[in-house]
């Protein structure tokens, strides 16, 4: 919101607030969701690994929502960016781990079929998916993509807690932005990939979590707990601009509160009655509203699609106009706004798509029964 106040000002700053805030408890949401799943996922490896395939090995993913709610109650009350840089190293680690025993399951199970499974035109008719519904999952995939960058939501907020140069912001997040969109494309190219190469047609939607592959049990224990753990940190890194915007309006509209500002030194924690309250209380919201949406996919194919085209491409693209005063009409304006009615048009699909799939999805789903 700052930088589009610095560059574009006006309602621009207001619709740049609420598009981002909204995504990133959207996030939240979505974040609580895929950690009970990779739980649940643990639970049902040990059950087909001791009953067989043949078990269904049911289970409610509630308890899981709540026992990852109560953790991120403990670690939300740690106060700022600054103060989770562990948490955000922890959480890499776990990201190259699941994504590497995915990618390597994904690559072993293609050898042993003795080539690739599927096709390049995607899914194939019949076999319960009609015309209609192939087009809506593709049109959710592009928010499954988009979603998959999310980082742009965060990424100023980021900068802003670097330490001053040497070297300055800019350059350490221009690096740091390379090397990790390069890295993570990389990695999710290969595993989306190698998983549709290994399953074709039945490729689940995640393959850690939807058993396209069952053994070794073992190892997908280690990817799922990996997945958690990774989630647990990644939960804090997208809620803290959410919890530092709340606290700094509270602390400008009542500045001699005591029930604000007074804070308590525990360890890395600064608990304040204020933060205790309100924070817990943003994650029970997040926590309960999970529990009542538990379709990871169709959550975040449309949580993708309408944050990645205002939040990732027209306010970058509209800040870069004006603070290089690009002419316009130039060659590059036109450029510029090009890549940008294009992005629009994906996010436009892709939301209908993760919108279409919500609905089915809500036709035959009994809440807190999942």
């Amino acid at each position: 919101m700052d930088a589009v106040r610095s560059n574009l000002g006006g309602t621009k700053v207001l619709l740049c607030g609420v598009i981002q805030y909204a995504n990133l408890v959207g996030v939240a949401i979505g974040y609580t969701i895929a950690s009970s799943i990779s739980m649940k996922a643990v639970r049902r490896a040990g059950c087909f690994h001791v009953h067989g395939h043949g078990d269904p090995c049911r289970s409610s993913s509630t308890p899981y929502m709540i026992l990852f709610g109560l953790v991120q109650i403990l670690f939300s009350q740690i106060p700022d960016f600054d103060e989770i840089w562990w948490l955000s190293i922890v959480a890499a680690v776990m990201s190259f781990t699941y994504s590497s025993i995915g990618l390597s399951l994904g690559i072993v199970q293609t050898i042993s079929n003795g080539g690739f499974m599927g096709s390049l035109t995607s899914i194939s008719f019949g076999a319960g998916v009609s015309s209609t519904q192939k087009v809506w999952h593709t049109l959710q995939a592009f928010g499954d993509i988009a979603f998959a960058y999310s980082f742009s939501n965060i990424l100023i907020e980021i900068q802003d807690t670097i330490k001053a140069p040497p070297p300055s912001e800019s350059k350490v997040m221009q690096k740091a932005t390379c090397v990790s969109v390069a890295t993570t494309t990389i990695f999710y190219m290969l595993c989306g990939c190698m998983g549709y190469a290994a399953f074709g047609d039945n490729a689940p939607d995640n393959l850690l979590t939807g058993f396209g592959f069952y053994e070794p049990f073992w190892l997908l224990d280690v990817a799922n707990v990996a997945i958690v753990v990774h989630l647990v940190g990644a939960y804090q890194v997208f809620c803290q601009p959410i919890f530092a915007f709340v606290e700094r309006r509270a602390a400008a509209a009542w500045p001699d509160s005591a029930f604000i500002s007074r804070e308590l030194r525990v360890g890395p924690f600064a608990l304040s009655l204020f933060r205790l309250t309100w924070r817990s209380s943003f994650v029970c919201v997040t926590t309960v509203v999970a529990m009542l949406l538990p379709f990871f996919g169709d959550v975040v194919g449309l949580l993708g699609a309408v944050s990645f085209w205002p939040l990732t491409v027209y306010f970058p693209v509209e800040m870069y106009i004006k603070h290089r005063r690009v002419p316009r009409g130039s060659t590059r304006w036109i450029c510029l706004q090009t890549l940008s009615v294009t992005c629009l048009l994906v996010s436009i699909a892709a939301a209908a798509g993760s919108i279409a799939d919500v609905i089915d999805a809500l036709k035959v789903y009994r809440p807190f029964s999942g």
